[in-house]
């Protein structure tokens, strides 16, 4: 059965739509079928860049949506739009927020099967009047969901994020019995449901060096991270740690286990991207739809020079399929 895939593209000016775009090289259409999010003049400026040429199909409701071609469809209402590579502007930051509405409206009216965004810019998006941090949160905001993680994803690593983009500052503050338990459980569910591993392993790192030696450098480990441990133990779920990022890292135990849980974004980003190679995805666990997204930024430097590597993107897009078909099977099952 074809998978229908929603791809918002992302800041205009930025690498978004040539990454998008080079991701669909080669795709059997039948199977994969994509739905850009965008509009003509957009992607027929940045489709000159690519070769072969793409087989476009472009439609102005989802009710012609069809296999076999890459359909466009035009989201962003009669914008005026002005392409400026390279350049941050608000409208670049509008048109993003636009795509990715559609993208989620799509998803949830069921009319795709999941959603790949590319990247935007938070300064772009801000400057457009969203006072949001990034994706996720818009994400979560616009599907009714309220317990959600950011996962990183490649080959071999599952990383999930207590806390996401907020200060190192803030960062203690949101580190709670609470928070850990539920992002465990959230991780837990999305393994079983997403990834399809039964009984997964599921390990849980400190927020301070050592994990805490002891409670002499930090009393989280004790009083907030191990219990929460224990609370899903005894739920059934397993679950190590807490674990001294680093040496879980330079050890290499991240290679025994199906999930590691990071307690903020940088404790988690940091040895995920070092050992992605450049294909690692940012993937939504929780949702009620399936998201998913590369790992970079807009890459404004190199925006519109068709030198920017769709790895990244074609990661997202082969993981966003992976997981809808496991999803429809599993609803099929149950």
């Amino acid at each position: 059965m074809p998978i229908r895939v929603a791809i918002s593209i992302g800041d205009i000016n930025g690498i978004g739509p040539e990454v998008a775009l080079k991701s669909l090289v080669g795709r059997d259409l039948n199977h994969t079928v994509p739905v850009l999010l965008g509009n003509r003049q957009v992607i027929e400026y940045y489709s000159n860049f690519i070769e072969p040429k793409l087989n476009f199909r472009f439609i102005s409701s989802e009710k012609e949506i069809e296999s076999g071609f890459i359909n466009v469809l035009d989201c962003y209402e009669g914008e005026n739009v002005h392409l400026h590579p390279g350049e941050l502007t608000e409208q670049g930051g509008k048109l993003a927020m636009m795509a990715i509405k559609s993208g989620i409206d799509l998803c949830l009216s069921e009319h795709t099967d999941a959603l790949v965004t590319a990247p935007i810019s938070k300064e772009a998006i801000n400057k457009a009047g969203y006072d949001i941090p990034g994706h996720t949160e818009f994400l979560a905001d616009n599907t009714g969901t309220s317990d959600y993680m950011m996962m990183l994803v490649n080959e071999n690593l599952r990383v999930g994020l207590v806390s996401i983009h907020v200060p190192l500052s803030k960062v203690t503050g949101l580190i709670s019995q609470s928070s850990v338990y539920t992002n465990i459980k959230i991780m837990h569910r999305s393994l079983v449901n997403d990834f399809n591993i039964n009984e997964p392993d599921i390990a849980v790192l400190a927020l301070n060096p050592h994990a805490g030696d002891g409670g002499i450098i930090g009393r989280e480990e004790i009083e907030i991270i191990e219990p929460a441990i224990k609370k899903a133990h005894s739920e059934g779920i397993s679950t190590s740690g807490p674990h001294p990022a680093d040496g879980f890292f330079g050890n290499k135990k991240y290679k025994d286990c199906d999930g590691i849980l990071a307690m903020y974004h940088d404790q988690g980003l940091i040895p995920f991207k070092t050992l992605s190679f450049g294909a690692g995805v940012n993937f939504t666990a929780g949702l009620p739809i399936i998201r998913t997204s590369p790992d970079h930024g807009t890459a404004f430097d190199i925006a519109g020079k068709n030198i920017a590597d769709p790895s990244s993107f074609n990661a997202a897009l082969d993981l966003a399929l992976t997981l809808a078909k496991n999803r429809k099977q599993r609803n099929r099952r149950n």
